[in-house]
């Protein structure tokens, strides 16, 4: 046990608000877990300090972000606010941070809690992981890509064996630590990719294979990207982890958060071997910040990741419990159905549900 740095970049548009109740509940973690102590240190990062400086991540700021012992973040972006090339500026902060500090497991729970109705109406228990390779596949092409006299655009999607073999063996070890899949509690990793058609992704399940005999107490299973987004609405029990390339992982993890409750359900960690980010996986909502209704459980869950993570990684067993206890708070509040978000069909602010959630970590 001991004293943890955080950086905390609450960001643009909704994140400042989801940021405050996720600090909020992890300082309650604090007081009623014995030996453990997180300092926080806040820096501005993201699109507004863009539109007035041009820089969106101060080099003072990544450097405040490396030396931290973990990143604590809201959301990032405005549409209205691009690059030169057109692109928005939250991939300024994001990718800064994802490659430069080698983030390369991205790791996306889907867990329907009780309490919230599904998109699904038959699915009763959904909860697996979504593990998304972070930093290749066709997003390592971002600034790369080829634009020929204004009439063609390309862009190259990178696959290595370092890149595919660590993140294949990040799902395994996560999926021994887990419970199995919903349908029958049997471990289970799931390659997504698209084999069948692209080289690229032939090699990535070829590497997938190699990787797995290495785990002969985990099952392996394969799914093709466009028959997984099927599975995943049809038959979201048969999953436990699931590995995919990084622009696959983006998009199954959105649709998997909407069979969840949405967005606002959705936590996240971006996690390397020396670094992690954890931040709810929607976005800076422009729409509807300063309003006070935007649902701050995915970053309060993202917190308890954190926790978790810090306590696995430093062998702190305090930390690693005040996650569960974080996790096991929200989930009291959703299953009670007093302080509902808006998004969930209730009508409390951001501020009352991460005052619930402060509540049942503290009772």
């Amino acid at each position: 046990m001991g004293t943890y740095q955080i950086a905390v970049l609450p960001g643009d548009g909704v994140g400042p608000e989801v940021v405050r109740e996720g600090l909020n509940v992890l300082r309650s973690a604090m007081a009623v877990t014995p030996g453990l102590r997180l300092e926080f240190a806040e820096y501005e990062a993201g699109a507004e300090l863009y539109r007035r400086t041009g820089v969106a991540l101060p080099a003072e700021v990544f450097a405040a972000c490396q030396a931290a012992d973990a990143i604590f973040f809201g959301a990032v972006g405005h549409p209205d606010v691009r690059l030169p090339d057109g692109t928005e500026v939250h991939g300024e902060v994001m990718f800064k941070l994802r490659f430069d500090l080698d983030l390369y497991a991205g790791l996306r729970p889907i867990k329907l809690y009780p309490g919230v109705e599904s998109a699904l109406r038959r699915a009763k228990t959904i909860d697996y992981v979504i593990v998304r390779e972070n930093v290749e596949g066709l997003y390592a092409a971002r600034g790369g890509g080829n634009l020929l006299r204004g009439e063609v655009a390309t862009d190259t999607i990178i696959i290595t064996r370092k890149g595919t073999e660590r993140i294949v063996d990040y799902a395994f070890r996560l999926a021994r630590k887990r419970h199995g899949r919903a349908s029958d509690g049997r471990k289970m990793v799931t390659c997504c990719d698209k084999a069948n058609v692209l080289r690229s992704y032939a090699y990535f399940r070829r590497v997938y294979d190699e990787v797995a005999a290495r785990y002969p107490d985990v099952g392996r299973d394969y799914a093709y990207v466009d028959a997984m987004t099927l599975w995943q609405v049809l038959a979201p029990e048969q999953y436990d982890v699931v590995v995919a390339e990084n622009m696959f992982g983006d998009i199954i993890s959105d649709l998997a958060a909407g069979t969840v409750g949405g967005m606002g359900m959705a936590p996240s960690g971006d996690i390397g071997d020396e670094h992690a980010v954890f931040q709810p996986s929607h976005g800076t909502a422009p729409t509807i910040a300063g309003q006070g209704i935007a649902n701050p459980i995915a970053t309060i869950l993202s917190g308890a990741l954190m926790l978790d993570w810090l306590g696995e990684r430093h062998g702190d067993a305090a930390a690693v419990e005040a996650g569960r206890r974080v996790e096991a708070a929200v989930e009291r509040v959703l299953a009670e159905g007093r302080t509902r978000p808006r998004d969930l069909g209730g009508s409390a602010s951001t501020g009352r549900v991460g005052e619930a959630v402060c509540r049942a970590v503290e009772g």
